[in-house]
């Protein structure tokens, strides 16, 4: 049983993934819980958005080429394999937590793939420890100005954490209602095992923190990958013009079947994007 041990070795599905062992790490120290995959000279650290946890990328790892890269996939405390873990929740620890993570497997510069929430925390990353980055993905991200929204808005959001309904109208907004109940049903389910206070924690960051100041002008190379059938906030007609004032060395995809979950929705193409950003290639050929 995983919860007994520190670290181990298993097969993440691997009849069904196709992959060899990967390695699991459970948070008995201060260090966030992860699984790595692959071992290849890059290293990759993935994070997980608001309503999620690393497993939400399970779909989506039968297509890396495992031996170009590591992939880490980390939980952030409160979530996954990081449960146990409590904390501020805040911008600054989530990323000193990602850092002592990489510094605990050795690896002095990686990159960064983030989702949603996360996709902000890779922003603040970059700001904080310009010499640690190599580049970052961003996909359907908060832009590092926060998800602004008013009181009524913010009704909404915490509402999701506990209330079914607002979780439903949540999700299937962000994925222009196009799928079924069981989708609704198996995102639901990936969401509530996480920390309630953790996602209160999480929702006060990504909705009240403010860095952009701390990004202009940043040259470590951004990938910011949108779906056209999330909400508006994320689409890419909103955010390109933000990230394109920043970061000079940004390139952009819009994938045309996704919304919010593009490791759920497309993770075949997902998979190609992140690795076309890891290793320096055009994004849209």
């Amino acid at each position: 049983m995983l919860g007994s041990v520190n670290r181990r070795n298993f097969l993440l599905g691997a009849s069904a993934l196709g992959l060899a062992a990967c390695t699991s790490s459970l948070p008995a120290s201060p260090v966030l819980g992860h699984v790595t995959v692959g071992a290849g000279p890059e290293a990759v650290v993935v994070l997980h958005e608001w309503l999620g946890d690393h497993t939400n990328y399970d779909a989506m790892v039968p297509y890396l080429s495992i031996s170009r890269a590591q992939y880490v996939f980390a939980d952030l405390r409160g979530y996954g394999l990081s449960r146990a873990m409590s904390g501020s929740y805040t911008m600054e620890e989530a990323a000193g937590d990602v850092v002592a993570l990489m510094d605990s497997l050795g690896h002095a510069r990686f990159h960064v793939v983030g989702h949603s929430m996360s996709g902000m925390i890779a922003q603040y990353l970059m700001a904080q420890y310009p010499d640690r980055i190599k580049s970052v993905i961003a996909i359907s991200p908060v832009p590092a100005t926060g998800f602004k929204t008013d009181a009524t808005g913010m009704g909404k959001l915490r509402a999701v954490i506990t209330d079914d309904e607002a979780f439903r109208t949540a999700v299937t907004a962000r994925t222009s209602n196009r799928y079924g109940t069981g989708w609704v049903d198996r995102k639901k389910a990936m969401a509530r095992k996480a920390s309630p206070e953790a996602m209160q924690g999480y929702l006060a960051m990504f909705t009240s923190t403010d860095f952009a100041a701390r990004t202009v002008g940043l040259t470590i190379p951004v990938a910011l990958l949108t779906g056209a059938q999330d909400i508006p906030f994320y689409r890419t007609a909103a955010l390109e013009p933000q990230f394109q004032r920043a970061y000079p060395r940004l390139q952009v995809a819009t994938i045309a079947d996704a919304g919010h979950y593009a490791m759920l929705e497309t993770p075949v193409l997902l998979a190609a994007l992140i690795e076309r950003a890891v290793f320096a290639e055009p994004l849209n050929r």
